[in-house]
Parts: structure tokens; C-alpha cells; sequence
């Protein structure tokens, strides 16, 4: 097999709206409604400092359906940086920007190549070799059959690549969207699968590459960590995979040494020390304090609702950086108190919920015609704060007695 090198990216959600987010000042608003732009933006520059063969992207180009003015030409502005540069894009569109949506559209260049709803196989010869990419793009929203039977088994003397925007029919956490089984991808002997969909980077298998890359830019607590796109290398059927971190605000959640902690300026103290060390150039973070002791968590949970994030926050605030705290969490693990087994189950509940448990348990209160035009969008960060409040309050009130 020939060399050949590809960029492979998915999950651009080009045009997110980022709606929900609190307590952010007017230039980290701009900036973190502005951070899918610009992750898309290193994508292409990296596209063309490093001149690849060519370039993946595997779906969900635009975050809805009806593909952002702004982000599509963007988009359109980047594609005509590669086509003068002579570099080859492959595109699929996922269940967020299927075929069917609406809206203005733009005529991408010529190096562009958009595939259709049902599957293609693609020829491009690369450096003597022949590469042949197989791949579809949703049709409408919802593809929930499986699509594998249409990808063509390899040919022998071709280095063959499937684009997949799909789901394992085993995955409990997300819906599940053109379901396969890796057996079956397996199955068809490919050199390498760029999947797209799943927003958390992994890799499947590795012999062959069976790949999500993750998303270019998180955009909730559940999407932490870097992100970015992968950098890929096929030679003599070996692969060689380098992340590339493209994100310009991070998710992260942060656990924060607290075993020192007697009184709130230490605590203050030592937060912003920690976060101010952190590497992200721009940091969303959900913090959870650990090692507290029972003194020192009677303190914090004495506090408003609400007056520890703000005072937090207040303490990060530099206009020459980004940092936001977008929650607080109290780890209560090796504590001499403990809760009641009723205490312990209504916890654990609260802990596992999910977004449809807190639509469902607040559905009647958001439908009312009254009250519900009054209440703030129930979106990640609300529930994640309802959480860890309601949490707090069952430790608290359900502990049992020290027998001390």
C-alpha cells in the first residue's frame, strides 16, 4: 500500500447557539457564540499549512437544519481556501443538517464533493495509488436503519475508506442513528472508518482504525476535554493517528484539592490558582470540591443557593482572560456522616437522572399557563445546578446522627 495522509474531522455544528449559558460577561458571550467559527477556522488553517491528501468531514456540518446564513458562509470561505490550495474535501451531512432542511444554500467549489442519501464510492487517485471513499449523507433527519449492507466490500490494489455518521446499535447513552455493529464494519475489510455522530473522541478498533474523532468544539459540561480532528497516516496497512486540539473554549470539569480549606478566602485562593494554571485558552468549568471536611462542608452548604458560583466567578473575573465556573459540586466521600438508606436511594436517583427525567418530573410546572411563562429554559447548566442543589439538600437533611 502507498502513503497517503487525510485529515479526518465530523461534528462541526457550525452555528451552535449556545443558548442557556449564565453568568458570562458580553466578551466571553461573543467569544463562546463565536468558538465553533473559530475551531473551524484551525481546522482549515491547519488544512493548509500541513497540505493533506485530502480532507474528511463527517456530518453535521451546521448545528440545525436550516444552516446558519452566517455559519454557511463561513463554511463556503473556508472550502475556497482549500480549492485554491488544490486540496479535495468529502462531506457528509448528518441528522442535523440532513438534505431536507431549509433555508439559503451556497455553491461550494469545485473540490467539494457533497455526497448524496444513498451511498457512494468515491475514486481519487493519490500518489499512484487509488483511494476510493465510501460514504451518504442523511436524507432527512432521522435514518434509523442500518446502512452498512450498502457500502461495497474493497477491492483488492485500493486503499478503501468508509465515512459512517452513525451509532453501534448497542449505544444506551445517545440516540442512535444509522446503527451498525462493529463486526460489521469489520466485515467489509476497509483500510479505515471515519465515523461522526458520537461527540466523545474513541477508537472502535485500530486494526483497521474504527474512529470517532469527536466534535471540533464542545459545547455543554457533557462535552469536556480537548477537541479537535485527527491527522492520519496510512502506509502498507499501518496507521498512524495524531489529535489535533482545536477547540477555543474548553469544557472541563475540575476537581479542586480542598483537605487545606478552613475558611472562604483559602477556598478562593485556591481556586483561582488552579484555574488560572489550566492550559485551555478559554475554560467553561464545572467544579467539584473534594477532601472537605465535615466543618468545612456545613460552611458551604450554609450558603444561598446560587451565592457561591457568583462569588467565585467574581473572584476569576479579568477582563484579559476567560474563565467562567458554571457550577459547584460538594464531594461528600469519606465523611463521618451518613445519609438514611432512604436519604442514600433518593441521592442515587437524583444522580443518575437524565435531561428527559427533569423534563418529565417539570413538565406539568413549565406547561402551566400561568407560572410557566415566568421560569428560565431548562436547559444542561439549569439542570445541573437543580441537581447539585436538591443533592446537597437530601445530604443535609437526611444525614443520619453521628453516634459520636
Amino acid at each position: 500500500m502507498a502513503s497517503i495522509r487525510f485529515i479526518h474531522s465530523a461534528d462541526l455544528h457550525l452555528g451552535s447557539p449556545f443558548s442557556g449559558m449564565k453568568g458570562l460577561g458580553a466578551e466571553q458571550w461573543k467569544t463562546l457564540q463565536n468558538s465553533t467559527l473559530a475551531a473551524f477556522e484551525r481546522l482549515i488553517s491547519y488544512t493548509l499549512e500541513t497540505r493533506p491528501d485530502f480532507l474528511l468531514i463527517v456530518g453535521d456540518v451546521y448545528d440545525g437544519e436550516d444552516r446558519n446564513l452566517r455559519a454557511q458562509h463561513r463554511f463556503q470561505q473556508g472550502m475556497e481556501q482549500l480549492d485554491e490550495a488544490g486540496i479535495p474535501v468529502f462531506l457528509s451531512h448528518g441528522n442535523h443538517d440532513h438534505l431536507s432542511g431549509g433555508g439559503a444554500s451556497f455553491d461550494l467549489p469545485s473540490n467539494v464533493h457533497v455526497f448524496r442519501d444513498s451511498v457512494e464510492n468515491m475514486t481519487l487517485p493519490v500518489s499512484g495509488a487509488t483511494v476510493k471513499i465510501a460514504g451518504f449523507s442523511y436524507g432527512r433527519r432521522h435514518v434509523t436503519e442500518s446502512m452498512i449492507e450498502h457500502y461495497p466490500n474493497k477491492e483488492n490494489g485500493i486503499i478503501q475508506i468508509g465515512m459512517l455518521h452513525g451509532s453501534e446499535e448497542s449505544d444506551t447513552e445517545h440516540a442512535v442513528y444509522a446503527p451498525f455493529r462493529k463486526e460489521q464494519l469489520l466485515g467489509k475489510n476497509y483500510d479505515y472508518w471515519a465515523l461522526g455522530h458520537i461527540h466523545k473522541r474513541q477508537q472502535l478498533s485500530m486494526d483497521p482504525p474504527i474512529v470517532y474523532p469527536g466534535n471540533l468544539q464542545g459545547r455543554n459540561r457533557k462535552e469536556s476535554g480537548p477537541k479537535g480532528f485527527y491527522e492520519v497516516v496510512l502506509t502498507d496497512g499501518y496507521a498512524e493517528l495524531e489529535f489535533i486540539g482545536a477547540e477555543s473554549v474548553r469544557f472541563e470539569r475540575i476537581e479542586i484539592d480542598c483537605s487545606s480549606v478552613q475558611h472562604m478566602n483559602e477556598l478562593f485562593s485556591i481556586v483561582k490558582e488552579q484555574l488560572e494554571a489550566h492550559d485551555a485558552e478559554a475554560l467553561v468549568a464545572e467544579l467539584e470540591l473534594q477532601n472537605l471536611d465535615e466543618a468545612t462542608i456545613h460552611m458551604l452548604e450554609d450558603i444561598p443557593n446560587g451565592e457561591l458560583v457568583y462569588a467565585l466567578r467574581e473572584v476569576l473575573s479579568d477582563p484579559q482572560s476567560f474563565v467562567h465556573i458554571s457550577t459547584v459540586q460538594l464531594d461528600r466521600n469519606g465523611l463521618s456522616s451518613e445519609l438514611s438508606p432512604f436519604g442514600k436511594q433518593l441521592a442515587s436517583r437524583l444522580e443518575n437522572w437524565q435531561s428527559n427525567d427533569w423534563k418529565q418530573a417539570l413538565k406539568e410546572l413549565y406547561n402551566h399557563p400561568k407560572s410557566g411563562r415566568f421560569l428560565p429554559q431548562l436547559n444542561e447548566e439549569l439542570q445541573s445546578e437543580l441537581q447539585a442543589e436538591a443533592i446537597a439538600k437530601i445530604r443535609k437533611m437526611m444525614a443520619l446522627e453521628d453516634p459520636k
